[in-house]
């Protein structure tokens, strides 16, 4: 669709004579759209109308946008705040990306707002202004319901809001990058948190090149002050639990009145099977084969992370996704171990579990909420472990009994590409995340080398 025209029209100067002064009011249309621009004296308002009135006589198309000549048109870098662009890019990219990524893109662009203002909002809490970004602008869902408090938060920021020409200058660009880089009490944020960000900020500015608002994306692309350090890959090998030290957890955790059993077998999972804690509140009676005796196995096919309801399009804290890093609908099959086998026909006996239930539901009978199972974890960890053992590492995120048991995996000999594959892993993401926490084959890889490393001779000198 065009969005130029040479159909002009004009009309007279409008006049307003009121309590603080008088103003002159040019008025024209292009193809049917009225514009008008007012000044506060005659000769400047005429001026304008002249100059509009030359252009359409020599024949140059007008914008029906701004109602200017072509050869007028401001930049829209010039005309564009950061703020309008950022909201345009969220309503443009809602129903493409999952509610996880929704609330990563709101406070990434929530950081980035704040540092292209023309002077800070220092009358509001520094709190309200965030939530008001995050939670009502940059949320499309409750975009209009935002309560007046909030409206009038977000109305200051639109105002003072810099253009998108601020991109072009490296002082804005630097306030920008430290703004992802530091929390609200002015700590360095997390590594991995500014990373996200960064590449999300990417993605914006990338919209704006190819919407024509920017010419090239300003963001730094190597090294720079401002970068983050480099985020570790590794998982830290102090965090892996002993058997012992499960087994003592999950026995507390058992004898806990009404859930404590479910809670026992969902965390049983975790250690034995290596699934993510979202996947294993998905899994279904009917993924899980289990024998009498011996190994079993668990088709995992869903995972519902949990990401707020205020992110969904149902409304639900919980978001059903594929699984990560595969095609959609695909599945993975892990083994059982025999314990877990036995823990988990326990549980669907004592609950009395049907095909299509959830292995491990809620106590009312939904989704298990992550706000219960590391609640319940903490609440173990304090009554089991030892002081020393407690203020340490040591499992300190539910998320450790996985790391525990593809640990268990490797150190047992297992191929990476095996283990990569019942865990959802890629074999270099698994390598780089394990590698420290290898252990327990170091006489066996020496022996394989002293063979060949062996010099003629040596052997029976050394006798």
């Amino acid at each position: 669709m065009t969005t130029r025209s040479f159909k002009v029209s004009f009309y007279e100067t409008e006049i307003y004579e009121g309590k603080r002064g008088t103003t002159y009011t040019v008025r024209w249309s292009v193809n049917g759209r009225r514009h008008g621009e007012t000044y506060k004296t005659s000769p400047l308002a005429e001026s304008f109308r002249a100059t509009l009135l030359v252009a359409a006589n020599n024949g140059e198309p007008f914008d029906m946008e701004t109602g200017r000549p072509v050869s007028h048109a401001t930049p829209a870098a010039e005309v564009t705040t950061w703020y309008a662009f950022a909201l345009q890019y969220v309503d443009m990219k809602w129903a493409r990306i999952s509610a996880n990524n929704r609330k990563n893109t709101a406070k990434a662009l929530t950081k980035a707002t704040i540092a292209l203002l023309r002077t800070q909002p220092k009358q509001f809490d520094p709190v309200a202004v965030r939530k008001a970004l995050r939670e009502y602008a940059f949320n499309k869902l409750r975009r209009d319901e935002a309560p007046p408090e909030v409206r009038t938060i977000l109305s200051w920021i639109r105002r003072h809001s810099l253009a998108m020409s601020a991109w072009e200058d490296t002082k804005h660009v630097d306030n920008v990058m430290l703004a992802l880089n530091t929390l609200l009490d002015g700590r360095r944020a997390a590594a991995s948190s500014v990373n996200r960000e960064r590449r999300i900020l990417n993605v914006v500015i990338k919209y704006a090149i190819r919407e024509k608002i920017l010419k090239t994306n300003p963001l730094p692309k190597g090294k720079d002050d401002n970068a983050p350090p480099k985020p570790a890959q590794a998982i830290d090998k102090r965090s892996l639990l002993n058997p012992t030290q499960v087994a003592l957890l999950l026995a507390w955790i058992a004898a806990r009145p009404r859930t404590g059993h479910r809670l026992h077998a969902f965390f049983a999972t975790l250690y034995y099977a290596g699934l993510r804690p979202e996947e294993a509140v998905a899994l279904r009676r009917k993924a899980a084969t289990l024998p009498e005796s011996g190994w079993g196995e668990l088709l995992v096919h869903t995972a519902e992370p949990e990401v707020g309801s205020a992110w969904t399009d149902n409304g639900t804290v919980h978001e059903t996704r594929d699984l990560k890093g595969r095609a959609a609908g695909d599945t993975r099959p892990v083994p059982a171990h025999p314990a877990l086998v036995a823990i988990l026909r326990d549980l669907i006996e004592r609950d009395g579990l049907k095909p299509g239930d959830l292995l491990f539901a809620g106590e009312k009978g939904g989704l298990l909420a992550g706000s219960v199972f590391r609640r319940v974890w903490r609440m173990a960890r304090r009554a089991v472990l030892k002081e020393h053992e407690y203020d340490s590492p040591v499992g300190k995120r539910v998320y450790d009994l996985r790391h525990t048991c593809l640990t268990t995996w490797l150190n047992s000999g297992i191929p990476p590409a095996q283990v990569a594959e019942w865990a959802g892993n890629s074999v270099p993401v698994l390598l780089a995340t394990y590698a420290r926490c290898i252990t327990g084959q170091l006489a066996d890889l020496q022996k394989r080398i002293e063979g060949p490393q062996q010099l003629p001779g040596t052997a029976r000198a050394s006798q």
